[in-house]
């Protein structure tokens, strides 16, 4: 648990969410599928136990296959658009949250980065955080 509870919401405050425990890992991801979420850059994105997250409001989602396979769940405002969370289906104790959308982003600086091989070439990528070439699952960080 952490101290004080982290939370957030979407850009119009629509949907609200508060966690009560300190976050999984931090990353950045360059998936070609973030890229057209995050308007070409990469997503920076937080993982927590699902079990630790309360939603508030209404969300719609889209469920699709990434490039690693797995089925991923995505929920946003219906409201304002503001991308949300990600669950994939093959790991249900977990959910992404998108730093954007945190009371407090700076607890989520990314401490990896994952599908570097899908970033553009302009893309900057920390050298000084372990980078992969494709999908990491959650727990192997």
């Amino acid at each position: 648990m952490t101290s004080k509870p982290i939370t957030g919401r979407c850009f119009c405050g629509a949907a609200q969410f508060e966690v009560s425990s300190a976050p999984i890992l931090k990353r950045a991801c360059w998936c070609r599928d973030c890229q057209y979420l995050s308007c070409g850059n990469a997503s920076i994105n937080v993982v927590f136990a699902s079990g630790d997250i309360v939603i508030k409001g209404e969300l719609a989602e889209y469920a699709s296959v990434a490039d690693s396979g797995q089925i991923i769940r995505r929920r946003f405002c219906p409201t304002c658009g503001t991308q949300m969370f990600s669950e994939a289906m093959s790991q249900p104790g977990y959910i992404v949250v998108r730093v954007g959308t945190l009371d407090q982003p700076n607890i989520a600086e990314p401490t990896s980065v994952i599908w570097t091989a899908s970033a553009p070439d302009w893309a900057w990528i920390n050298p000084h955080v372990p980078r992969f070439e494709k999908h990491v699952e959650a727990v192997q960080e």
